[in-house]
């Protein structure tokens, strides 16, 4: 199969990156299903990317005739059978490996036999998914970043099980929707960029665990002193706090080092519902 071949594309999750997900592929042209399971967060996807797209019409970022024109190419669903004849599906569901295989197994079941089956996931390598379809060489990460409909990077990640096809048509498909792909060869947990970011992170938290400075005084280093767009903390509150403690427990599943478990103020944050800009507080608070 080439990208010439791919029509229809399915998202699966309907979260910020879901969302924002689907509708930079309906920008490009392309006939796009967001499922969820909830319908519910559907209507919430559906008005968060209406607010989106209203903005950059105003900011003159794009015209109104193709706004309109990509929210005719999307179909919000929470019916299963909605993604029988799609070509490429990208999953964006909760950084969690039982259910993303759970998933996987049915999106095998469903989706077309040509169909490539990208996970979204920042640290999850897809060998560990794979094998839960009758179709690994399809299987790959493709990791886009928050916001996607923002950042212009995507990370393509092949599995040994990853076909070089595979790998050149989720290139491809970056690129045909305006993204800068970057891909690597081969797996490793947290890819480039957040292998990078987890350092500076976990350092971050460090320092603030141990009273050395405040998250805001961190931040603001990071930001004036390092040149960073965003620091850390304010980060983890726009990526959700919930994602680094996932990230964390599935490594120290992985390894039983108690290194690797989630720094203690970010399992307090979890406890706590405070994971950031989507419960109006974190790090920081939000209207």
């Amino acid at each position: 199969m080439r990208t010439d071949n791919i029509s229809k594309i399915a998202v699966i999750g309907s979260g910020t990156m879901g969302s924002q997900i689907a509708m930079i592929c309906a920008l490009r042209g392309y006939s796009v299903v967001l499922y969820d399971i909830s319908d519910e967060n559907l209507i919430k996807a559906k008005k968060s990317l209406q607010g989106h797209m209203d903005r950059s019409v105003q900011k003159g970022r794009l015209i109104e005739e193709k706004v309109n024109g990509a929210f005719s190419k999307m179909t919000f669903s929470s019916t299963f059978e909605e993604l029988k004849d799609v070509d490429f599906v990208i999953e964006a569901i909760v950084e969690k490996l039982d259910a993303k295989r759970e998933l996987f197994t049915k999106l095998d079941m469903v989706t077309p036999e040509h169909a490539v089956l990208a996970t979204n996931s920042s640290t999850i390598v897809s060998s560990k998914i794979a094998d839960a379809t009758n179709r690994p060489d399809k299987v790959c990460n493709v990791h886009f970043f928050n916001p996607p409909l923002v950042m212009e990077l995507v990370e393509v990640v092949c599995g040994p099980h990853t076909s070089e096809e595979t790998a050149q048509i989720a290139i491809e498909l970056i690129k045909s929707i305006q993204k800068i792909p970057v891909l690597l060869k081969k797996e490793i947990s947290g890819f480039i960029a957040n292998r990078i970011l987890g350092k500076l992170t976990d350092e971050a938290l460090h320092l603030l665990e141990n009273g050395f400075a405040d998250h805001e005084e961190i931040d603001l280093v990071c930001t004036k002193a390092l040149n960073h767009p965003i620091g850390p903390f304010a980060l983890m509150d726009l990526t959700g706090i919930d994602i680094n403690y996932f990230v964390r427990m599935q490594r120290y599943q992985e390894s039983g080092n108690e290194a690797d478990m989630p720094a203690k103020i970010v399992q307090e944050k979890v406890r706590k519902g405070e994971l950031g800009r989507k419960t109006g507080k974190g790090f920081y608070t939000y209207d």
